[in-house]
């Protein structure tokens, strides 16, 4: 009888079960890292992405307001009247306002675009996450015809001691009253031009008898009806104020209430004045703000920490342009000659885990195509319409 052999099978060493265990985890750690790598080139693009298209979206917004800035309005500007102080831009109704510096400039006169040179964070906030550069706000002017007040005639009734009402009366279907979807609301602004013949011309020569147009702009205060429009003195923005000379450049609401405008041809566009600035709020990150006319802000875009303006500008002396202009009005350039508005935003990443946020700068140029056009070949002086 045979007895099987039985053969001694060799195994691992200590040796080599710890070299292999080694190179597995060698292996594990690399693996764990490029994921780890992989999942932070995700965070990373998708936070540049979300803060970049947050951005567009925002400079886009801008862009429409600013491409519309003075569309409407008389040819280079119009002269408030700054009898009872000067006029303000971006409050509400509850007398908040939004910008510091809160007037308009050069007197009482607005042009289709107000540049805001250090003053675009609301209450001079301070924002401790963007860089040492000046933030500055925008406001662009134009008239909105969105709602059409062309299907109104608009007449002004004997003036009450409150208020100056206008009577709104359709000729057209629709809109049947001003209050219709998309219509007036309180805190609106109105540019009403009136035809004044015999009233004398704008330098005051009460000897003329030549037509003129009165152009006022005034707040809405009340709509006590579907086709009545009040505009009390005292409103927010101070556009309604006292009566001045009929034959002078600055009308208010009370000249046409008073009889200037009765029996003559009313024309209306409601008016948007957009402001563009930043907010702090208490809780919560730097946003993006818009505010239109007296009506109350709301937010844009959040996580935007820096918002810079340029302009360039056609200089009313020798006629170039002046480019890349950050507070034309200081430097003596006149705010009705801008052509170009360049913007730079910075934003954060919406999501931050850490400090690993993204900051991006976003720029873009917008072309101010209703301002006054300067012709600068016609002959040695440039012109300017």
């Amino acid at each position: 009888m045979k007895m099987p052999i039985t053969k001694s099978q060799r195994g691992f060493s200590l040796l080599e079960l710890m070299v292999s265990s080694a190179i597995g985890v060698i292996v594990v750690l690399a693996m764990t890292q490029m994921f780890r790598m992989g999942m932070n080139a995700t965070f990373t693009v998708t936070q540049r992405a979300e803060t970049q298209q947050n951005m567009r979206a925002a400079i886009e917004l801008m862009t429409r307001d600013i491409s519309l800035a003075g569309a409407g309005l008389p040819s280079g500007g119009l002269q408030l009247a700054a009898g009872g102080g000067n006029t303000k831009v971006a409050c509400n109704q509850a007398g908040v306002c939004y910008v510091p510096a809160d007037t308009y400039p050069t007197g009482n006169f607005m042009y289709g675009i107000l540049p805001g040179f250090g003053n675009g964070v609301e209450s001079s906030a301070s924002i401790t996450s963007a860089p040492g550069a000046v933030n500055d706000s925008i406001t662009s002017i134009y008239c909105d015809y969105n709602f059409p007040l062309t299907n109104f005639t608009f007449s002004f009734p004997t003036k009450t001691s409150a208020s100056v009402a206008l009577v709104a009366t359709p000729t057209a279907t629709l809109p049947t009253n001003i209050l219709a979807p998309g219509g007036l609301n309180v805190g609106d602004l109105l540019l009403i031009q009136v035809s004044t013949p015999g009233q004398g011309t704008a330098s005051g020569n009460q000897g003329t008898s030549s037509a003129q147009t009165a152009a006022v702009v005034a707040e809405i205060t009340g709509i006590p009806s579907s086709a009545t429009i009040d505009f009390a003195t005292g409103d927010a923005l101070n556009f309604n104020q006292a009566a001045t000379d009929p034959n002078s450049l600055a009308y208010t609401i009370t000249n046409l209430g008073s009889g200037l405008g009765a029996g003559n041809n009313v024309t209306i566009c409601r008016l948007n004045a957009v402001t563009y600035f930043l907010q702090v709020p208490a809780t919560g990150t730097p946003r993006l703000m818009r505010q239109v006319n007296g009506l109350t802000a709301v937010p844009v875009a959040d996580n935007i920490i820096n918002l810079q303006f340029s302009y360039d500008v056609i200089s009313s002396t020798s006629g170039l342009m002046n480019a890349n202009q950050s507070n034309p009005i200081a430097a003596g350039d006149s705010p009705g000659l801008i052509q170009k508005v360049n913007i730079w935003m910075m934003g954060q990443s919406l999501v931050q885990s850490g400090t690993r946020f993204q900051s991006m700068y976003l720029a873009s140029s917008v072309s101010a195509r209703n301002m006054s056009f300067c012709n600068s070949y016609s002959s040695s002086t440039t012109t300017c319409q």
